[in-house]
């Protein structure tokens, strides 16, 4: 009899019908995925074949699950990226419009006395 209700219960499972596959994702959605799942316990490789089913090509890989589940595991609660040294900051200032507009028209904001 324990035979029939695995049998019946593998039939059912098979049966179940699962959402499409996510299309489209960010970096984020993903790692909050990682952060949820891992909080409850689930270890990296299963997370990650979890997420390849729904993400397939776009889901992160697998180094990047175990990187995200110890930054979790470790305090980290952010999914952004931190800021990174010497990343380029853009700055629009009136002056630095005058001066890339000044250039365009062939004037040099250095000789422009």
């Amino acid at each position: 009899m324990a035979v029939r209700c695995r049998n019946a219960t593998r039939r059912r499972s098979s049966s179940v019908k699962r959402a499409a596959p996510l299309a489209t994702c960010t970096k984020e959605e993903q790692r909050s995925v990682i952060r949820f799942l891992s909080s409850e316990g689930v270890i990296p490789i299963e997370i990650h074949r979890r997420m390849k089913v729904q993400y397939g090509d776009a889901c992160l890989s697998l180094q990047q699950v175990y990187e995200w589940t110890r930054k979790f595991m470790n305090g980290i609660s952010s999914v952004r990226d931190s800021p990174q040294p010497g990343q380029a900051h853009r700055v629009v200032t009136p002056e630095a419009i005058a001066a890339v507009e000044s250039h365009r028209e062939g004037k040099s904001p250095r000789n422009s006395e």
